[in-house]
């Protein structure tokens, strides 16, 4: 049997969790698939993954084999790929993660024109705010806003991107407009009331000196896009990404205050393994967003 099936049946495995799903990817039974992958463990004699009629897990000699082939093919696509004449095609499966919400509003209208300038690609989203593991969830590309990016991984800016503290003209106009962070503690500030407490501690500088100002109010939510409606309403200022308000700041719904206070920018990045060749398909879903962002999320 091919040794590059029997590795192909492994990554769409991975990749898609279940036998019948890799089986459809390949226009094949899931009992090929099954033989595919019993061949590949008897001539490897080692065991690789559990299957069940419910689950699949990867025994530790399978993740680390699992990578090595992820590895492999990835290669192999760029050695065909640097020979290639002429304008290169973009093909195969693009595995993409994002944050929940930036991946509803920034990334997943723009899939619709990618798969038109692209019709040979296949596109697959996860839009979590876990971040989640390269090799073992079978990304080829991660959308992140700011944070440490792991030394072994590759980080490209998409756009800029900054906090403010922002309410309704309404809610200005009947409380006031804060002139100092310290002020926010005579205000309704929207906080998000995730498991720990350190959202609620928004954080300014001065000067170049940081400092936060713990904010309280009458309501919380652990959902950020609520908040923002709450603010629009008039029940208080918010703290959030220019991403997430920037229409709201345009239209006038919400106005930014305490600007002079703001904090440098968590940028939003395109982060993808370290490669020899980055993959064409990693390259041009990275450009496809770059030309959108210039226009989309201006910095403000």
């Amino acid at each position: 049997m091919d040794k590059f099936k029997e590795a192909k049946a492994l990554l769409l495995v991975a990749d898609f969790g279940s036998l019948a799903k890799a089986a459809i990817q390949e226009n094949v039974t899931p009992a090929v698939i099954s033989r595919r992958l019993d061949a590949l463990e008897r001539r490897l004699g080692v065991k690789l993954l559990h299957r069940s009629t419910r689950s699949i897990k990867f025994t530790d000699v399978g993740m680390l084999f699992l990578e090595d082939c992820r590895r492999l093919t990835n290669e192999w696509d760029q050695v065909e790929e640097s020979i290639s004449f002429g304008p290169r095609e973009v093909t195969g499966y693009l595995n993409i993660t994002a944050p929940a919400a930036f991946g509803r509003l920034h990334i997943a209208p723009h899939a619709a024109l990618f798969l038109k300038q692209h019709p040979k690609i296949k596109l697959s989203f996860n839009f979590t705010d876990k971040v989640l593991g390269f090799v073992q969830e079978g990304y080829d590309l991660s959308i992140r806003i700011g944070g440490n990016v792991d030394p072994n991984l590759v980080s490209t800016e998409l756009a800029v991107n900054k906090r403010v503290v922002c309410a309704s003209p309404s809610y200005l106009q009947k409380n006031g407009i804060p002139q100092h962070p310290k002020d926010l503690l005579s205000h309704e500030c929207l906080v998000l009331n995730y498991r720990d407490t350190s959202h609620n501690a928004w954080q300014f500088q001065d000067k170049g000196i940081p400092f936060q100002v713990k904010t309280h109010g009458s309501i919380d939510c652990n959902d950020g896009e609520i908040l923002k409606n709450w603010a629009i309403n008039g029940l208080g200022l918010v703290w959030r990404s220019t991403w997430e308000v920037q229409d709201e700041l345009k239209n006038g719904k919400l106005i930014t205050v305490l600007d002079e206070f703001s904090i440098a920018g968590y940028n939003i990045m395109a982060v993808y393994p370290h490669q020899r060749i980055v993959p064409t398909k990693v390259q041009e879903f990275i450009s496809h967003l770059k030309k959108i962002y210039e226009v989309e999320i201006p910095p403000l």
